[in-house]
């Protein structure tokens, strides 16, 4: 609505601008960096390199998760600087950066940046990376290999795997995609050298986070000699939680030039600096009995990491994506291993599911395919393996313990919103008109909130306002409105009464921000409790101004009362009252300010159906998407109107990645070859269906909200169902299988490689 503040509308006196030297090779030693020409351009303040860094004491980016392999193997975290100092490692590095008076002399300066190149072989793919003679990434990961991991009993899969009646074998790709937010990428650093203190500007999913990182392991400073300010985002889907280098020299341009250094990434700069996902290959088989029961599912994994280990790197295509693989079925069984590999292409981290879209790919497209070889209804086949309601709490393979959830009246209600029984004939009506029709279905279930901590504070003011401060960070979820809601709810406030505060280290006490949908679940459970302390002293101080016990009074409409009589007094007169000593009771403190942590001791775990209906056209292979149904179980819901929103938002994104988006690097050069949205196929709003959304609220029971997270949820289900949705309108052709993303050429081929086969056999 035009109503936002980002961080490009935040303009400071006498500030200046950045500009970045990047490598134009994705592999190679730099020989030399000749910055003269570069520092003689009018308007140029200062050109850093690498080596500057370094003698500056400035720290190299850190890795926070890192984890154990096979044998107690540690994970190889190689060193990441903020500008690359002897060798880059992928196109797009920054080796150097310069600041100037003004954008224009910046850029120009930043083309007189010389630098002598000694280019090297470059590594992409995650096959050929750990193929024997591949170029070395890192000297110290033999192989390219960072870790090799593994979960679940190998044994008892292999066992299971040996008296399987049917086993299903698939080779999976889960193709690399860029976040692409509206919004790119933007850091303003300031310096106050009478404090010493260092501000930072920047769209964030957390600023907590990044002070701390920014404090311990970049500059060594105490964290209050920095402050970071997060304002309006717009848009991250995990990109925008990490530390980048930009955000660094910013801050470290300011604190040398004693000037603002403003720096705002261009979108074909993002294409090669921001965080991309997924990319993975995965051999995948599942064992099934005689009748259709699950009996085991394996899988072995190559998870591209790009060519630095980032901030959750190697953790999320293995702990985060495969301890909820056993998603919501019954499995005796499971095995899977992941290799996460080094390569020269742009780094590899969290994005919209964070691991559970890779996986649940591998469970869904594994058991639609054992469908189809066992001639068994899709559906049917899943309802078999379904962990029944009666079972919770229910412990799975990968030994999470599920509290909730009702999985067959899920698939029962989806299949309905879908109309399967009116499939058939609008199959035929399809085929009437020369296109092909499929009916895709995929379950999921996610785990949101691992345990960490999260803190809010709720301030009334003497004339009944409340301002609510939180941890966690909205880049467009809509928090502000949801946690207005939960103080509203309980008080009978009017929501414009409330105002939310979020993305100020200085003014918010403490946070862990804001990524696996675990804002509503712990910055609402910290909420809660800070409101429920609230609600204590304000019948405490009603009590009083009743002159009544504070048992007898109870929060109503707008205020307090005595249930059964006309005694009353409203919120607002109780907040005046709150800072007034001689109105108080003698043991209570004027004010009316309360803080909560809340520490979630268990995960909540979303749920639901999802089933897509598309069309192909088998003469051009274009993908129509026509019908697109969802049943989710997000717990209690508090904004259905929200909470539907997060759900199209990440359909979306997770059909943009099933049909159009695809991030391609040229394996010779290593050179990105869909560096802008010319070349990289971001769905439109034409591009996609209606969708149909029910919800099946099945509380959460280990918070105090009831809630499950709800912002992955269609990013990680909707994959799966569009392309078994494919496979289905396909498998009449012999059509076994498409990569993602099905793009019309890739669809068309299968489809002629499919008729070449039945016109040779």
């Amino acid at each position: 609505m035009g109503r936002g503040r980002f961080v490009e509308d935040i303009r400071l006196p006498g500030e200046v601008h950045a500009v970045f030297v990047r490598s134009p090779h994705a592999h190679a030693d730099i020989l030399a960096i000749d910055v003269e020409a570069a520092k003689a351009v009018p308007g140029v303040l200062a050109v850093y390199t690498g080596a500057d860094l370094a003698r500056a004491g400035i720290g190299n980016l850190p890795c926070i998760a890192s984890l154990t392999g096979k044998g107690g193997k540690a994970q190889i975290n190689p060193p990441r600087p903020v500008l690359a100092i002897d060798r880059v490692r992928h196109v797009g590095e920054p080796v150097a950066a310069v600041i100037a008076e003004n954008i224009a002399a910046a850029r120009e300066a930043a083309e007189a940046v010389a630098v002598d190149w000694g280019a090297l072989p470059a590594v992409v793919e995650v096959r050929q990376a750990v193929s024997e003679g591949a170029p070395l990434v890192w000297p110290q990961a033999p192989g390219n290999v960072s870790l090799d991991w593994e979960i679940g009993d190998r044994a008892a899969a292999d066992a299971a795997f040996s008296r399987a009646a049917h086993v299903t074998r698939l080779e999976l790709v889960n193709n690399r995609i860029v976040a692409s937010p509206i919004e790119t990428r933007c850091a303003l650093g300031e310096y106050d050298a009478g404090r010493e203190r260092m501000t930072l500007h920047t769209g964030t999913q957390g600023g907590h986070k990044l002070r701390a990182k920014l404090a311990h392991d970049i500059f060594d400073v105490p964290e209050q000699s920095i402050r970071v300010i997060t304002p309006d985002v717009g848009g991250g889907f995990g990109m925008k939680i990490y530390l980048y280098p930009e955000q660094v020299l910013v801050l470290h341009a300011a604190r040398h030039l004693r000037r603002p250094v403003r720096w705002s990434s261009e979108r074909a700069e993002s294409f090669i600096s921001d965080i991309q996902a997924r990319d993975q290959v995965t051999q995948a088989e599942l064992a099934l009995d005689r009748e259709g029961i699950f009996l085991a599912v394996r899988a072995r994994t190559l998870a591209n990491l790009g060519a630095h280990m980032s901030m959750y790197g190697a953790y999320i295509p293995t702990q985060a994506g495969h301890l909820i693989m056993p998603s919501v079925y019954r499995w005796p069984a499971l095995h899977a291993e992941v290799k996460c590999v080094f390569t020269n292409t742009v780094p590899v981290d969290a994005y919209r599911g964070a691991g559970k879209p890779e996986t649940n790919y591998i469970v869904e497209r594994l058991i639609d395919e054992a469908a189809r070889e066992l001639g068994i209804d899709a559906a049917e086949l899943r309802r078999r393996n379904l962990v029944p309601a009666s079972a919770m709490p229910f412990k799975t393979a990968t030994k999470m313990v599920i509290d909730s959830g009702d999985f067959a009246a899920n698939l029962d209600r989806a299949l309905e919103l879908a109309d399967r029984p009116g499939f058939a004939a609008r199959r035929r009506a399809a085929a009437d008109r020369g296109v092909l029709r499929g009916f895709g279905v995929a379950a999921y279930m996610e785990d949101t909130v691992q345990r960490s901590e999260e803190t809010a504070t709720v301030r009334v003011d003497p004339q009944g306002g409340v301002l609510v401060l939180v941890g966690t960070q909205s880049n467009g979820q809509g928090h502000e409105t949801t946690y207005a809601q939960i103080v509203a709810d309980r008080f009978g406030l009017d929501i414009v009464d409330i105002r939310v505060v979020q993305g100020d280290t200085d003014n918010v006490r403490h946070g862990q921000g804001t990524g696996g949908s675990r804002s509503l679940h712990a910055g609402g459970g910290a909420l809660k409790l800070a409101v429920d302390k609230i609600e204590d002293k304000g019948r405490r101080i009603a009590a009083h101004l009743l002159e009544a016990a504070v048992a007898d009074v109870s929060v109503s409409e707008g205020g307090f009362s005595i249930p059964g009589t006309d005694r009353r007094v409203s919120f607002k007169e109780v907040a005046s009252a709150a800072f007034m000593a001689p109105k108080l009771p003698r043991d209570m403190e004027p004010g009316f300010e309360e803080f909560a942590t809340y520490l979630p001791m268990a995960q909540s775990f979303p749920n639901g159906v999802h089933i897509c209906e598309l069309e192909v056209d088998p003469e051009t292979g274009k993908i129509a998407l026509e019908r697109y149904s969802v049943v989710d179980d997000f717990g209690r819901i508090l904004n259905p109107l929200i909470v539907a929103g997060q759900v199209h938002g990440g359909v979306a994104q997770g059909l943009g990645q099933a049909v159009h988006e695809g991030c391609v690097y040229d394996p010779e050069t290593g050179q990105i070859l869909t560096g802008s949205l010319m070349d990289y196929g971001l769905p439109r709003a034409d591009d996609m269906p209606a969708f149909d959304l029910v919800f099946n609220e099945v509380p959460c029971t280990t918070n105090p909200l009831g809630v499950k997270g709800c912002g992955e949820a269609g990013a990680i289900v909707a994959p799966s169902a569009a392309m078994n949705a494919l496979i289905d309108a396909l498998a009449p052709l012999g059509v076994r299988h498409v990569d993602m993303p099905a793009t019309p050429s890739r669809v068309w081929q299968a489809i002629e490689t499919a008729r070449e086969k039945k016109g040779k056999s």
